[in-house]
Parts: C-alpha cells; sequence; structure tokens
C-alpha cells in the first residue's frame, strides 16, 4: 500500500504523537486526512495548515454511537490510525483504586477495538487497506511505575495479533507500532533515550509501504526488544526497579 492519494483517519490527532502522523501523511501525499478528537474545536490549527486535506471530526472512541458515526462519515477510509491513547502512571497495588486501570483499558483496549470493528467493512469496501495500533513496548515487558498501562497495552497487542488474522483474508494490512519513550508533553519527565514523535509517525508510515507487521520506532524500543528475544528474564528484573510513587 501507498501513502500517496491515501485516505486516513487519525485518532487522537488534536496531541501527542497525532498531530505528528497528521503531518507525515501531509508529506506523504494522502489525498485526505480525518483528524479526530473529542474536541474538534481542538484541531483547528493542525486543520489551518491545509484545510482541503485536513477534515476534523468529533470522535470518541469509547462512546461507540460516537465511532459508528465516524465510520459512516468517513467511508472512502483505506487506512486506519488508531493512535488515541491514555497513560496514567500508576501501579496495581499502589492505586488507590481501580478507576485509572479500567480508564486506561476502555481506551486503550476497548476503544481501539470499537474502531477497529467498525472500520473493518469500511476498509474492505475500498481495497483492503491497513490499520495501524499505535502500542508500545511497554506491551511486552511491565514497567511497574505504569503497571496498569503496559497491562492495557498488551491487550492491545493481543487485540493487534487476533485482527490481523479476521482480517487476512480481505487484505487488510494490521500494524502494531511498539515505540519506547516518545518525546512528547506525557514523557517530560522520563529520562532519556526518548524518541521524536515525527520519526515514530515517518517509521509507521514506512511499515504500511513495506508491510511491516511489527515495528519498533527508536534505539531503545529496538534494544528492548532484542533483550526480549535474548533474555526477556533480566529486562523483566531491571524494569521491576522502576516502582511506583
Amino acid at each position: 500500500m501507498q501513502i500517496k492519494n491515501a485516505v486516513a483517519l487519525v485518532t487522537g490527532a488534536n496531541g501527542g504523537i497525532g498531530q505528528y502522523y497528521v503531518e507525515a501523511l501531509l508529506t506523504a501525499g494522502a489525498s485526505r486526512i480525518y483528524a479526530g478528537a473529542r474536541n474538534p474545536k481542538s484541531l483547528d490549527a493542525i486543520a489551518a495548515t491545509d484545510p482541503q486535506r485536513i477534515i476534523p471530526i468529533s470522535l470518541d472512541i469509547i462512546d461507540e454511537k460516537s465511532v459508528i458515526a465516524a465510520a459512516a462519515k468517513c467511508s472512502d477510509v483505506n487506512l486506519l490510525i488508531n493512535n488515541a491513547g491514555i497513560g496514567l502512571l500508576k501501579g496495581f497495588i499502589s492505586a488507590t483504586d481501580l478507576t485509572s486501570a479500567r480508564s486506561e483499558m476502555e481506551v486503550n483496549y476497548f476503544g481501539t477495538l470499537n474502531m477497529c470493528r467498525a472500520f473493518a467493512p469500511v476498509l474492505q469496501a475500498n481495497g483492503g487497506g491497513a490499520i495501524v495500533n499505535m502500542l508500545s513496548i511497554l506491551a511486552k515487558v511491565n514497567l511497574p511505575m505504569n503497571a496498569s498501562y503496559c497491562a492495557s497495552k498488551a491487550a492491545a497487542l493481543l487485540m493487534t495479533q487476533g485482527i490481523r488474522a479476521e482480517l487476512a483474508a480481505q487484505g487488510t494490512l494490521v500494524i502494531g507500532v511498539m515505540p519506547g519513550t516518545v518525546d512528547t508533553e506525557a514523557s517530560k519527565h522520563f529520562p532519556p533515550p526518548k524518541v521524536a514523535p515525527e520519526i515514530v509517525a515517518q517509521t509507521a508510515l514506512q511499515a504500511v509501504i513495506d508491510e511491516i507487521e511489527d515495528v519498533y520506532p527508536g534505539e531503545q524500543a529496538m534494544q528492548m526488544a532484542a533483550q526480549l528475544l535474548q533474555d526477556p528474564k533480566a529486562l523483566e528484573k531491571a524494569m521491576a526497579a522502576m516502582l511506583p510513587n
């Protein structure tokens, strides 16, 4: 699949990595980009960069009615980028209750699943296309200071694999993007190394072109992926030192 002339939808397009996906799609020549956010007004600045190609839409991925409405409105999409997500920096036991864990699962797992289910027939009607799910290398190893986030991304990783299997027959490529720490406002308190969000977006789009199903943007993610193959227990123990406050 080529990005040039593609019609894409980016969830969580109003901040973090989302705006960089929109910019990367513009640069790569996408013909139309639906930029989704719960508050479309938050997309005014990025939409103004190319109002002919960037179309803001109201989209709350945990609201099934909102997702179904988006699928009806964006019926020409052949590239779905599930970027919306949250991380609340909570442990499993140290958290005061399950509110944060439920919220992360609701957005990162069920919200992404909502989008995949709603847009699978849209992609099929448009020739198959591709789904890009923004995950994390923490889908494969737990960071205790952000423990329940890791669990939600692990669930999303297995969901990505299952959806990949189910949609193979309709020709839909399903990609899991697993960066390490991304240099955004949300990670400002995390130590380096960090990967630039524009690199994450560019790497993910290149994976669509090259049909690479699992991609690890940045040096940190690639090193951790290698460690998980060589000595996963050693990496688990190293991460275990980073406990929640």
